[in-house]
């Protein structure tokens, strides 16, 4: 039987992508992708100011198509994408046709916005990624918020 991930050990290593990411000059946003025995499978941040500026490099976008195309579904149904913040509605629809499983994310949608204001940079969708998954046709888990400020402090000083 495989062990039961600690999450918030995963998701503090989302963390910590989220902070080479800020320090690389790119939005503080991480995630990695888990498997079903807690081993990081991939790790990416945010890159939308590498190669041009493209603002939907988003960290779980890039990690979802990446996951998707070194793993088949039913091998990442039973996997878990760990991100600082919760999943946008473009990132919870690349988690969702990637296949990933479950999520769990630190600070949410609702929380970012407050927290970023109108940044041109980040004009937050506050449109929780729950909603999105369940208009699928398969689950998707949702865990979070989990260290909601841990997560928050990712953000500070930085819009």
């Amino acid at each position: 039987m495989p062990t039961i991930p600690d999450h918030e050990t995963l998701l503090r290593k989302a963390f910590d992508v989220a902070r080479r990411a800020r320090d690389a000059g790119q939005h503080p946003f991480g995630a990695i992708l888990a498997g079903s025995d807690g081993r990081v499978l991939l790790e990416q941040g945010n890159h939308s100011h590498h190669e041009g500026r493209d603002l939907t490099a988003h960290a779980e976008r890039i990690l979802a198509s990446r996951a998707s195309r070194a793993h088949p579904p039913s091998f990442l149904a039973e996997c878990t994408l760990y991100t600082s913040a919760e999943p946008c509605a473009m990132c919870a629809g690349a988690i969702y046709w990637a296949g990933i499983g479950r999520v769990v994310f630190g600070q949410t949608e609702r929380a970012l916005k407050a927290q970023t204001g109108a940044h041109e940079e980040n004009p937050t969708l506050d449109l929780p990624c729950r909603i999105v998954f369940e208009a699928g046709q398969r689950p998707t888990e949702v865990i979070g918020p989990l260290l909601e400020e841990e997560a928050a402090a990712l953000q500070e000083g930085f819009w």
